[in-house]
């Protein structure tokens, strides 16, 4: 194979790896919409179960067709599994919570600051060491997520700390993940997560007086089981596919799905300030991945 063969076929990986990543988030905001767009006609752990129940299943045949419960996990990889599922459930409850209360695009904007929240929480738990423009660049983007949610007695509420919340549920997530060992399957840790949301959801929902579906709130919920497994499924092929520090600023596609949904579905445009504080957020965000290409490289 030339020289030319061979990058083209890198390129044709990263073309087809960033494709993913925007199906994976389109997918995800898509569910995100369509949870909202119910209104909150149906209590929270109800719809936590019924969501978890289709997607549990999905998620389970996908697994099982390609063999994903037949590897064997060590003692320390189950241990992560049970953390990051354990994560999953706090960050379904306050996410979904948040969603319910909040514009589209503000609590999307606000997940925006993961990279960064995961990179500073690489350094403080795993002593991984980052450099002082990294770290300027997180606290750039940490006052780009304060312009969003903006704190004191007008701008902040209970939900803006919910989405905060959130995303620290998300970031141990993220966290631990990347120390479960490469040979565990990506869909065996995905279906686990999805299974205790869906156990820990259905224990609470004992406590409630559960709401009759309409057709129309159905269809919602299981239109919202099968985007966010679509979105489960393409992040699990981007892994597979490309250059991950290509393809990882792609996932900032989903702000721009979140203010296109949000703009037509719900009629919410957000501020200034949140538009502002986002596109700081995602400067930010792009900027420490570059920074974490060229150490790589380096």
């Amino acid at each position: 194979m030339t020289d030319g063969q061979a990058n083209a076929g890198v390129w044709s990986s990263n073309v087809t790896g960033a494709m993913l990543m925007m199906a994976s988030m389109a997918c995800f905001t898509i569910n995100d919409a369509l949870i909202k767009a119910t209104g909150g006609a149906v209590p929270l752990f109800q719809l936590l179960v019924l969501r978890g129940v289709l997607a549990t299943l999905l998620i389970a045949f996908l697994a099982g067709s390609r063999g994903a419960f037949c590897v064997k996990a060590s003692r320390r990889d189950w241990a992560l599994i049970i953390l990051r599922s354990l994560s999953e459930v706090g960050a379904a409850y306050f996410f979904v919570t948040a969603l319910l209360n909040m514009p589209l695009a503000n609590i999307t904007a606000i997940l925006q600051v993961l990279p960064l929240t995961v990179t500073l929480g690489s350094a403080l738990i795993f002593r991984e060491a980052i450099g002082w423009r990294r770290m300027t660049a997180i606290l750039i983007g940490f006052c780009g997520m304060l312009l969003i949610v903006r704190p004191g007695p007008e701008g902040f509420t209970q939900w803006s700390l919910y989405a905060l919340i959130a995303v620290l549920c998300v970031t141990a997530r993220d966290l631990s993940t990347r120390r479960i060992s490469p040979e565990v399957p990506s869909l065996l840790v995905t279906f686990s997560a999805s299974l205790t949301v869906l156990i820990a959801a259905g224990l609470a929902s004992l406590s409630i007086e559960w709401t009759p579906i309409t057709p129309g709130l159905g269809g919602l919920i299981a239109a919202s089981s099968f985007f966010i497994v679509g979105g489960y499924f393409f992040s699990v092929q981007v892994m597979r596919a490309g250059d991950v520090s290509f393809i990882a600023p792609f996932r900032y596609t989903g702000l721009i799905w979140a203010l296109l949904l949000g703009w037509v579905v719900f009629g919410e445009w957000p501020g200034l300030m949140t538009l502002l504080g986002a596109g700081i957020i995602v400067a930010t965000g792009l900027f420490t991945l570059y920074r974490e290409r060229a150490l790589m490289r380096g």
